[in-house]
């Protein structure tokens, strides 16, 4: 059997285990205990949804199918922290490496960031970082790509007085993981997200397009005024102009020329904030709108598709 953490049974590292095998994993199970954990967690935390949410999972405007995932052996994984100057505090992260890669690889780069009330270690709904690297798109395995993941808090992604996420991935995490070997020119990065992180993934490039290569967001938690943000989460800008300057919306012109791709349910209660992004979005951005709510089946639905395009605008 193959562990979360690459390894074999009594912790081997599959020496002697044909490394072409994979497993596939039903995710019925897996969704549905998902489903009554972090979904559509900014919402519930702040008293938003009012019912709305849990009214459209019986109605069944949240079901989702969920197809089995296949995996190839797993890469290895590094769990580890550092002290972040632009966040004040000590940080976690996990560095994820495609199966038959390691420590001394060259690799493109995915910043995946969490959503809101989760940390590196569940910045990836279902699946570990090792395994979403190692997945299987159409019984073909993804070319291979590293993948990070890092402790955001809960200021999503953009700048606060004594707390700066952003700052925190750019200017340290990137080149902690540049001076390893990933995304160190003329490998690329990108960046993922699911909710607040979907938020974040695209406000990076939008402030960072020299850097940022390619960006897959599911399910991006996007208000369109600041009073609407303040109202479901005042933690989530410091001020009107601090709205102003990271407004995915209004920015989303930076994104010229850079590959998007935006996944939203038709029941999710950010819709129509991604609505009116993806109407200003650049040519040839992928908008994929289909039925689903902002829980963790629509999330996980949505990841294979995103990281194969990831994959497709990154390795190249």
């Amino acid at each position: 059997m193959i562990g979360f953490d690459g390894t074999g049974p009594g912790g081997a590292s599959g020496r002697g285990i044909d490394r072409r095998r994979f497993l596939v994993y039903g995710l019925g199970g897996i969704a549905a205990v998902l489903a009554a954990g972090v979904t559509g967690v900014e919402f519930v935390s702040h008293g938003v949804l009012s019912g709305q949410q849990e009214l459209n999972q019986l109605e069944g405007k949240c079901s989702v199918p969920s197809p089995p995932l296949s995996f190839s052996w797993l890469g290895p994984s590094i769990s580890s922290s550092f002290y972040s100057h632009a966040r004040n505090r000590t940080v976690g992260y996990t560095i994820a490496y495609p199966p038959e890669h390691g420590r001394r690889s060259m690799l493109p780069l995915v910043v995946m960031l969490h959503g809101f009330g989760a940390n590196h270690t569940s910045a990836v709904v279902g699946m570990t970082p090792a395994q979403a690297v190692a997945l299987h798109i159409g019984h073909e395995p993804l070319a291979p790509m590293a993948m990070v993941t890092v402790d955001g808090g809960g200021g999503y992604w953009n700048p606060h007085p004594g707390d700066d996420p952003m700052a925190m991935v750019i200017e340290e995490l990137i080149p902690l993981c540049q001076r390893l070997g990933l995304g160190r020119p003329p490998q690329r990065i990108g960046t993922m997200g699911i909710s607040m992180g979907g938020y974040g993934a695209i406000l990076f490039a939008e402030k960072y397009p020299h850097l940022i290569a390619a960006v897959a967001a599911i399910s991006p938690a996007i208000w369109t005024s600041y009073a609407q943000a303040r109202g479901a989460n005042a933690g989530a800008y410091a001020s009107v102009a601090d709205f102003a300057a990271d407004d995915a919306v209004t920015h989303t012109g930076a994104l010229a020329g850079i590959p998007v791709r935006v996944a939203s349910g038709d029941s999710d209660p950010f819709h129509p904030g991604v609505e009116t992004r993806a109407r200003a979005l650049p040519p040839g951005a992928v908008v994929e709108f289909s039925e689903g709510c902002h829980t963790s089946p629509f999330f996980l639905a949505q990841e294979p598709p995103s990281l194969a395009f990831l994959a497709q605008h990154l390795t190249r």
